[in-house]
């Protein structure tokens, strides 16, 4: 599925909502849970895989390897995310200078 800067995306096996912040052109493979994500009406069944049960949170965001693509969780469940087989990581805080 091709993505868009702002666009939501549901789990379609727990209650996982994102938001897209960045995206790489062309076609992406996004799942949560194991199962691919989807921007219509969730049917729900299936259940999370055992390898991608390691949940999302909500008010993180999710980046790629390699930095090119970046997600925000609106909504947690027990599902982690991943873009094709490889699991999205917790994008860090960045630190703000002392002041004095």
């Amino acid at each position: 599925m091709a993505l868009k800067v702002g666009q939501r995306l549901k789990s379609t096996v727990c209650t996982t909502e994102i938001m897209v912040i960045a995206a790489p052109a062309g076609e992406i493979q996004l799942s949560c849970g194991g199962a691919q994500m989807t921007d219509g009406d969730v049917n729900g069944g299936g259940s999370v895989h055992p390898d991608y049960c390691n949940g999302s949170t909500i008010g993180k965001r999710y980046v790629s390897e390699a930095g090119d693509l970046e997600i925000l969780c609106v909504k947690p469940g027990e599902g982690s995310l991943a873009m094709g087989d490889v699991a999205l990581n917790l994008k860090d805080a960045k630190k703000l200078p002392k002041t004095d």
